[in-house]
């Protein structure tokens, strides 16, 4: 394969994340389930470091579990109050990157949280194998507890 035809399929490649990830975007904003589970592998390498204060963030591996976040992220928190900023989207081949800053309240406590995000997604195939997110775990722990702050504070 030549220089230029590596770069070529590099591109098309870098297109087809790009176009996938703009659809997981576009079904999270819509809240579609179905949408979701469309855009997802049937496995998937998930990374989301556990938060026993968070239902909602635990172990997953396959589209429905991974698509099934986004109801169980809106049954604890209230919808009106999330907000989710992108401020880098970057693509290179099959891997995307997102950077922003999310934040929201936790319905059972009416405590918010907030912060900022990475995700990294990998695109093979046309659909999502690696969903990676990263972000301000403590302040969401907070946010869950019904107590005192968890890191000795209050």
């Amino acid at each position: 394969m030549s220089v230029k035809s590596t770069a070529g399929h590099q591109s098309s490649v870098a297109e087809v994340t790009r176009a996938v990830v703009q659809e997981f975007l576009a079904a999270r904003l819509a809240g579609d389930t179905s949408r979701l589970t469309a855009v997802f592998a049937d496995e998937v390498d998930w990374l989301l470091a556990e938060n026993p204060a968070a239902p909602w963030i635990r172990p997953r591996s396959t589209a429905a579990e991974c698509a099934a976040q986004f109801t169980e992220l809106m049954e604890h928190t209230v919808p009106e109050d999330a907000r989710a900023s992108v401020e880098a989207f970057l693509v290179d081949g099959s891997d995307a990157v997102l950077m922003g800053h999310v934040s929201g309240t936790v319905r059972a406590t009416g405590k918010s949280f907030e912060g900022p995000f990475a995700l990294r997604l990998t695109v093979e195939d046309g659909k999502i194998t690696r969903h990676h997110l990263y972000e301000n775990g403590l302040s969401i722990a907070e946010a869950c507890a019904t107590g005192t702050k968890l890191h000795g504070e209050g």
